[in-house]
């Protein structure tokens, strides 16, 4: 029989399809469960995967990776697709794929498989970053190939086959989880018009439940990447989780929006990103200190493409490397830490300093007597400038 990998997480998609692959197509599935901060029981997952038939299965604890190799890379480019998405799910898909092509090889595997469906971003993402490591490997993508349509030929199939289902209520939306965010959509959310339902939210409070005082928070960056919170040195998932709680207690983080899929639709999403967000407003804050005006320019220009790389999901492209290396290369004197007060779904800067890297003199841009700056140098300066538009002028006026 061949063997087969399946990114599994032990809900009714990724069970079904386990099945699937074992009775309709003959494999020997091996399991791999992705831990990247989804806040579930991985070795429930593992223990259920075993019950339905793998041959294998494990879980693999990828969060300080996804943090660091992923997360941190993204801050580092102010990574924002289309004005307000911060890339949550878009980011965890390229070191999922990774870890499935690793167990691949490990096992000696000829293809992977996974639950995406046919109409998202995520079947592009999981696959385009599996044939950039593993350009000969089979891919299997069941909701692209099986008869089934919809959850309830789902649970049809898992009534069959003893699969067993989880008894909560079902919520009437889909969601997707990891340490950078939760993403809702689908269901009572495919109508643009309608509100989220109350308490859909899961890492943030309510902002009008939020604590009536506004709590001070110092991040602390060297080269762009967070290594500090309040003075206190942590690991990348560690830092990203306290931040997570943080900004989570003040209701900071959520977004709704229609975004443009890869594929071509229109998708309303909404995402609650709190230790995300607080980072990105920090990142900008400790730059603005430290980051020469022209590159820090540039970047801004070259962001939506990266961001729009990622969220398509060429993490492992070329370009999207070559666009890191030069995120990455304009970052090294951006150290210095920022000081935020979070109130009420806000993140407010109040300070930033950086004792080595700081672009700012007072000297130079002090209003009182004195200083290093000549204010009669401006009068060639604004000459200068205004040539070509005085000259335009005369000939539009002739």
């Amino acid at each position: 029989m061949s063997r087969m990998v399946l990114a599994y997480s032990g809900g009714l998609d990724t069970s079904v399809i386990l099945k699937w692959l074992i009775e309709e197509r003959g494999y020997e599935v091996i399991c791999y469960t992705a831990d990247v901060g989804q806040g579930e029981d991985v070795e429930a997952a593992v223990t259920k995967a075993y019950d339905t038939g793998a041959v294998e299965a494990f879980a693999e604890d990828l969060r300080e990776e996804f943090v660091a190799d992923y997360v941190w890379p993204a801050i580092r480019a102010n990574a924002v697709y289309e004005n307000y998405y911060l890339l949550g799910t878009s980011l965890a898909r390229p070191v999922i794929a990774k870890g499935l092509v690793q167990a691949a090889e490990r096992y000696g595997a000829e293809a992977i498989s996974h639950g995406a469906t046919g109409k998202g971003n995520d079947q592009v993402r999981f696959e385009l970053s599996a044939y950039a490591l593993n350009p000969d490997i089979r891919i299997v993508a069941p909701w692209r190939e099986w008869s089934m349509r919809g959850r309830a030929d789902l649970v049809e199939y898992a009534e069959k086959h003893d699969i067993p289902i989880p008894v909560t209520p079902e919520k009437p939306y889909s969601t997707d989880a990891n340490l950078l965010h939760i993403s809702y959509e689908g269901g009572v959310l495919e109508d643009p018009w309608v509100a989220p339902p109350p308490g859909i939210f899961e890492m943030t409070v309510d902002p009008e439940e939020a604590p009536d005082q506004l709590q001070e928070v110092v991040i602390e960056f060297e080269g762009g990447t967070p290594v500090a919170v309040d003075g206190e040195r942590m690991s990348p998932a560690e830092l990203l989780g306290r931040c997570n709680r943080l900004a989570g207690a003040h209701g900071i983080g959520r977004v709704d929006l229609v975004e443009n899929r890869f594929v071509g639709m229109k998708n309303r999403g909404v995402y609650e990103t709190p230790g995300g967000t607080l980072l990105h407003h920090a990142h900008r804050a400790v730059e603005s200190l430290t980051l020469d005006r022209e590159p820090a320019h540039l970047r801004d220009r070259l962001m939506p493409e990266y961001a729009e790389l990622v969220y398509n999901g060429f993490w492992f492209s070329p370009e999207r490397t070559a666009l890191q290396n030069f995120m990455d290369d304009i970052q090294s004197p951006v150290t210095g830490e920022a000081r935020l007060r979070l109130y009420k779904g806000n993140v407010i800067t109040v300070g930033r300093r950086s004792p080595t890297h700081s672009l700012y003199d007072e000297e130079t841009v002090t209003f009182e007597a004195g200083g290093t700056y000549d204010q009669s140098d401006a009068t060639g300066f604004i000459r200068l400038n205004a040539l070509r538009l005085r000259l335009g002028s005369h000939r539009g006026s002739g």
